[in-house]
């Protein structure tokens, strides 16, 4: 759990450049890629983790810098990579300069329970996580190798010395 907004602001950054590292495998067509033939599509997916943060922010009382973003899904990767790369800035910059280290024990209703404002940042962190797990198997699925983010794809495991990943 975050005790500071340092500890908080060190992992943001971690997990943002993870996600932006995700994000900049997209392409265009890609963005089609559905998840099944009525299910939202990979641009859908990230576009809404993106567009998500400053609504999240602001449901528990940050205010972020406005960032013009199109309302409907982009149909170019590029505007998604950028938008995250921008709103994932601000968001650090609104957290840091809002909230404090006592700020992060104050308690608020989220969701339906009670959860300190650390445990809510972290939730908004699960949240992106969640959903660029989602787009990395819609990459796949988009015939594109996925940054790997916690460990290597499939195709670099050879580079470690590795035939075939363990199961």
């Amino acid at each position: 759990m975050y005790v500071t907004i340092a500890d908080f602001i060190r992992e943001w950054n971690w997990e943002a450049s993870l996600t932006q590292k995700v994000l900049e495998g997209l392409t265009d067509d890609s963005l089609n890629q559905k998840v099944y033939p009525e299910g939202r599509t990979l641009g859908r997916i990230v576009w809404h983790f993106t567009t998500n943060i400053p609504e999240y922010l602001a449901h528990f009382g940050l205010k972020m810098d406005e960032i013009k973003y199109a309302e409907k899904v982009p149909t170019s990767a590029k505007e998604i990579v950028e938008t995250f790369k921008q709103i994932s800035s601000s968001a650090a910059k609104a957290i840091e300069e809002q909230w404090t280290d006592e700020t992060l024990k104050e308690v608020q209703i989220a969701f339906g329970r009670k959860e300190t404002n650390a445990q809510i940042l972290m939730g908004l962190i699960k949240h992106i996580i969640h959903h660029r797990g989602q787009a990395t198997v819609l990459m796949r699925q988009a015939g594109i190798k996925p940054y790997g983010v916690y460990g290597p794809p499939k195709e670099d495991w050879i580079h470690l010395g590795v035939e075939h990943p363990p199961l």
